[in-house]
């Protein structure tokens, strides 16, 4: 490829990653790459105009010795961070199987950047730690699935009122991450994906990896943020009505418990560090990781004489970093689904359990009844999410077995 003596490139953002090297990427399509500091010093040349020849004798004189920029510009161009004249906008690479087309802005970092500054932090900090104190100082208001899923004396009812605070303490967990993200000026976009068999909501931050690291923590913790103020008034609801302070009618106190046990389990889930959770993106952030989650599956797969030969030569290129934490994520991770049955085991299955049994008995008095079809619904609405994500898997397993035949 012949380069031009001046190129023109697309609003790149460059923020240093260490002493040796810069995170290089285009903010519109999410596409970050890590490369050698003197490139940085090539781009920020280019952005100012400089020609290609200025260029290489300003990277020369940062390295002590000369640099291929033609090449490198060869690279920018095959990364798509080349403008182009007449060139259509780009779409967002696709994070989730379902997802946003486009970023969202609608709000003015100015309007939330209030919420997320250090005396807000500070009242976050002191919900979760009053939560956690209720809990353990007040055993009683723990979560117990047998109880507190379940509201009303019909199952099928109980189940229809998770669904709407299901809906809205996912909704708000992510309005959250969005509005964290636009106090710092960077935009968003909503997805679904599913993590092993549930189906999770999620932000994609992406943009996150154009503000330097110690920025990235307030909308990577923004979600839990809000659960910890939400779960708080709940919790506080409870205490009440616990202490005879508060005379609240029976169904009250039985629809706190529900939605309390249910942001707890929402809670304990994001606390799973080896799923791609919040907590997992903090940890990343923290260690300075490259592609842990990459790397954790080829070291496992080294580990237990599965490894190809393209897959090798991918892992003998992954960061010092990565490959430092990768030895002990990677049995964090492999140690994790017992964490993760637990969680299921604990929590949701006797829900489910419950669930099934009741709606197994209407649809034993046949299509023709009201029962049937009553019964039917309310577990279709419930289950229907972890359907969805068991499809998903699924699609993916066979798009992965097609990819390898």
């Amino acid at each position: 490829m012949t380069v031009p003596a001046t190129v023109r490139l697309k609003p790149l953002s460059v923020v240093p990653e260490g002493e040796d090297e810069v995170l290089v990427g285009d903010p519109a399509t999410g596409t970050f790459v890590t490369i050698p500091a003197v490139g940085g010093v090539v781009i920020a040349a280019l952005q100012r105009g400089a020609s290609v020849e200025e260029a290489a004798a300003e990277a020369a004189e940062f390295a002590g010795e000369p640099v291929n920029v033609p090449s490198f510009v060869d690279t920018l161009g095959e990364l798509g961070f080349l403008a182009e004249d007449g060139e259509e906008a780009a779409s967002p690479v696709r994070t989730a199987p379902i997802q946003a087309r486009r970023w969202m802005t609608g709000i003015r970092p100015e309007t939330v950047r209030p919420f997320f500054g250090p005396v807000a932090w500070t009242f976050y900090a002191a919900c979760l730690l009053y939560s956690v104190a209720v809990l353990v100082l007040r055993p009683g208001l723990a979560p117990d699935p047998a109880e507190d899923a379940f509201a009303f004396g019909d199952t099928g009812l109980s189940a229809l009122a998770w669904l709407p605070f299901v809906w809205f303490a996912a909704a708000s967990h992510e309005c959250g991450h969005w509005l964290g993200a636009r106090a710092l000026g960077i935009q968003t976009r909503f997805g679904v994906d599913r993590r092993l068999w549930m189906l999770v909501f999620e932000t994609d931050l992406t943009q996150l990896w154009t503000l330097p690291r110690r920025q990235r923590y307030g909308p990577l913790l923004a979600g839990l943020a809000v659960d910890s103020v939400l779960l708080a008034a709940l919790l506080t609801g409870r205490l009440l009505i616990d202490t005879g302070v508060w005379a609240a009618p029976g169904l009250v106190a039985s629809l706190l418990a529900a939605w309390a046990f249910i942001k707890i389990m929402q809670m304990l889930w994001q606390s799973l560090v080896f799923l791609r959770t919040d907590l997992y993106a903090v940890l990343v952030n923290a260690l300075g990781c490259r592609n842990l989650w990459r790397v954790k599956t080829l070291m496992l797969r080294r580990a237990f004489g599965r490894l190809t030969e393209e897959e090798a030569a991918e892992l003998a290129d992954a960061t010092d970093t990565d490959l430092r934490v990768g030895r002990w994520f990677r049995w964090v991770w492999l140690a994790g689904f017992a964490g993760v049955v637990a969680w299921f085991c604990l929590l949701l299955l006797p829900v489910f359990a419950e669930v099934l049994r009741w709606t197994a008995e209407g649809l034993a008095e046949g299509p023709l009844t009201a029962a049937f079809w009553y019964r039917l619904l309310c577990a279709g609405l419930l289950l229907g999410p972890e359907a969805l994500a068991l499809s998903l898997a699924v699609k993916e397993y066979v798009a992965r077995l097609a990819a390898r035949r």
